[in-house]
């Protein structure tokens, strides 16, 4: 895969199959894990697979989507409403990063998604593991 000039990198790591086959892969282990499970209320986790792929797609350079219909990502706020523990922090890297080897991305690119996924996720941590709000 080799970048053209003024290509995006969601143009370069593949465009919308790359964050199909990612998000779904990702949730497919979701919906393995008891623990992540449980934090979605949806009998299917279709919605929410939609969600995140339109939100990692405008990240990463893709169509605005997620902000025409979600409005503003927030991060933060959307999920001030959930005690994010360290564990369900882990769990969630730990299901992303098997969906990131399933993809064969230019390893530049695999760096950078991984390092924003850390980041995210660290950013997101609001309580103890016994849930308890820091």
């Amino acid at each position: 895969m080799f970048a053209q000039p003024g290509e995006t990198f969601y143009e370069q790591v593949g465009g919308h199959e790359t964050f199909v086959r990612l998000v779904h892969a990702f949730y497919e282990g979701v919906a393995t894990d008891p623990t992540l499970r449980a934090l979605y209320p949806e009998e299917d986790l279709g919605a929410a697979e939609i969600r995140l792929r339109m939100f990692l797609e405008q990240y990463f350079g893709g169509p605005g989507t997620y902000s025409q219909e979600r409005g503003h990502p927030r991060l933060r706020m959307r999920h001030v409403n959930y005690a994010v523990t360290p564990d369900q922090r882990d769990r969630w890297m730990q299901h992303m990063l098997a969906a990131m080897d399933s993809l064969d991305l230019p390893e530049s690119h695999d760096a950078a998604m991984r390092d924003y996924f850390v980041r995210a996720a660290d950013m997101l941590v609001n309580a103890d593991d016994d849930g308890n709000r820091l």
